[in-house]
């Protein structure tokens, strides 16, 4: 299994910044939308989200820094409480997973309750007078008790990944399940991280039917954009002069790149409004994109500093703030 720290390419004692700004670098280099061409990209574009996502969380970190838990956010140790656990659908191709179901389970992979068995052995009931068994009568059946109804199977836990973009449009996603059948699942209005999806019938087999299978979602973080609630947040970079004179400039949202009328004067923090790019509500309709301007100075700064000697800006914009 992989090693976050070494897909990053930070130390075990990195600062939260240091693991922030090694994401922000490789994410830069090996998005897809930059690597059309090369499928590798994307599949390293996924493990470091799926690093960042682990060391960004102080408390999955110090988990996985104890050795409780694997890059996934699997346990190490699976069958140390006996309990529930999590299996993984993929994204678009999701690949099987399976949970560990609750109960005790025999050879044959089936559900087995102790108390049932104890009880159809010794009669289920008190002892009665001399140690009889009481006032029942009858043979079998825990002497005249009647069969509990049958059971259904198990359910399946799995965890979906989803990307930002497909999350933000609700683009349908395809996982496959234990028994390698896989299903397109739409995702519903409002959807965030930790949303649970129930599939009636899609869990293990039983005597009294299938059990269900329950999907949890976990949308991936994004580059550039942030999720606000139902809104999109971007950090937008201009020139100096496309702050000074205005103009049009191409600004990317979860639904492709629009045209933003900067205007002259604009100053960097500036944040401007693109309503319904942002993600569904439950409620129906979608939030907005909010854009942020951030103002770029030039590498090379010697034309500008010669263009502006002898001019000095003697606004006081700290003045608000009573410096």
């Amino acid at each position: 299994m992989a090693d976050p720290y070494d897909i990053l390419g930070v130390g075990r004692d990195a600062t939260e910044q240091e693991i922030k700004s090694a994401y922000r670098k490789l994410a830069k280099q090996l998005h897809p939308d930059r690597n059309k061409d090369n499928p590798k990209a994307a599949e390293k574009f996924s493990d470091i989200t799926k690093a960042y996502d682990m060391l960004s969380d102080k408390t999955q970190r110090g988990r996985y820094d104890r050795g409780e838990i694997d890059l996934e956010g699997n346990p190490t140790n699976p069958f140390g409480g006996m309990g529930g656990g999590g299996g993984f659908g993929g994204g678009r191709r999701g690949g099987p997973g399976a949970g560990y179901s609750e109960g005790f389970r025999g050879a044959g992979g089936e559900e087995v309750d102790l108390g049932d068995l104890f009880e159809g052995l010794f009669g289920g009931g008190r002892a009665g007078p001399m140690g009889g068994g009481g006032p029942r009568s009858g043979m079998g059946g825990g002497f005249g008790r009647s069969a509990p109804p049958p059971r259904k199977g198990a359910d399946i836990a799995y965890r979906l990944r989803v990307p930002f973009v497909d999350a933000a449009r609700l683009i349908e996603q395809r996982i496959t399940l234990q028994d390698g059948k896989t299903i397109d699942l739409k995702l519903p209005a409002g959807v965030e991280s930790g949303t649970q999806m129930r599939l009636r019938g899609k869990g293990e087999a039983g005597p009294g039917g299938s059990g269900d299978a329950l999907v949890t979602i976990e949308i991936d973080r994004h580059p550039h954009f942030e999720r606000d609630g139902d809104r999109v947040r971007l950090d937008l970079p201009i020139t100096l002069s496309e702050a000074l004179r205005g103009g049009k400039v191409r600004v990317p949202t979860v639904d492709g790149p629009v045209m933003l009328t900067i205007k002259p004067g604009t100053s960097g923090g500036t944040t401007m409004r693109l309503a319904g790019k942002g993600f569904s509500r439950k409620g129906g309709g979608r939030g907005d994109q909010l854009v942020t301007i951030q103002i770029v100075l030039p590498d090379d700064i010697a034309p500008l500093e010669k263009a502006l000697e002898g001019w000095t800006d003697g606004a006081n914009p700290r003045a608000d703030l009573g410096a």
